[in-house]
């Protein structure tokens, strides 16, 4: 955990997918260390509990589907009108097809389109959102893949493309922002304990574990860590990178 170092005093960073897990984590560690942070997520309950013992002058959440362009943009005018413009975004959210997952020729295209708004698109969609201003001021995005999309993990063919599509999208928009004082990196987890983990199908986290080097499931703090690493001021000079934080189960 944090040693409320302050390296984010003042600065406000925004979180999707922030009502538990990787999300919840991060927002906590922000907070720990002198940020204000937007939070949002479609769990309603769980921004309560997760981020309900922070200081309130500190913390904004709204709950709501962030497939919604609508409510991206009332979530993003909120939390500027709060605390001023975004210096760091943490684009967290993203899902699988969970119990809807399924072998490439038995999946079903309502599925793929799910997987590719809630995990892309909504990055590409809060991104677009935040850089105009960051262009004039600087900034951080950090944005959510999945080692996944290097292993290539049977039977999440759908969620493996989204997140490599993260990935080039990271590319992108690092080339165009690094003029403007703004680094866009991406994180891939691999196997980390969260409620969204647990409704993956049994025998793909089996193969996940077993592939893992380092033996065991990583913690949402874990990914926090390096989140707030790429978001600060020691990594001024990484941008477009894609960090798997996984274990060992992929080296680039």
């Amino acid at each position: 955990m944090s040693a409320g170092t302050g390296r984010f005093e003042g600065k406000l960073a925004m979180i999707t997918g922030a009502g538990n897990g990787i999300g919840a984590a991060t927002a906590r560690r922000f907070v720990e260390e002198g940020a204000f942070v937007a939070a949002i997520d479609l769990d309603a309950a769980g921004l309560a509990e997760g981020l309900g013992d922070l200081p309130q002058g500190r913390v904004l959440t709204m709950a709501g589907d962030c497939t919604d362009v609508t409510l991206l943009e009332a979530f993003h005018a909120a939390a500027t009108q709060k605390f001023g413009p975004v210096d760091i975004l943490f684009n967290n959210v993203g899902q699988s097809g969970r119990e809807r997952s399924a072998p490439f020729h038995a999946s079903q295209e309502d599925v793929w389109r799910f997987v590719f708004e809630v995990s892309l698109f909504s990055t590409m969609r809060l991104s677009r959102l935040v850089t105009p201003a960051m262009r004039e001021r600087g900034g951080r995005i950090v944005n959510m893949s999945s080692d996944a999309a290097f292993v290539g993990d049977a039977g999440l063919v759908d969620y493996a493309t989204a997140k490599m599509g993260i990935v080039g999208f990271t590319r992108s928009l690092a080339r165009e922002l690094a003029p403007h004082g703004v680094t866009v990196n991406a994180v891939a987890p691999g196997a980390i304990r969260t409620r969204a983990h647990d409704k993956m199908p049994v025998q793909v986290l089996d193969r996940i574990k077993a592939a893992t080097p380092t033996g065991f499931v990583g913690e949402p703090e874990d990914v926090a860590g390096v989140v707030c690493f790429l978001a600060s001021q020691d990594a001024r000079f990484i941008t477009g990178q894609t960090l798997l934080i996984d274990g060992g189960r992929w080296m680039i």
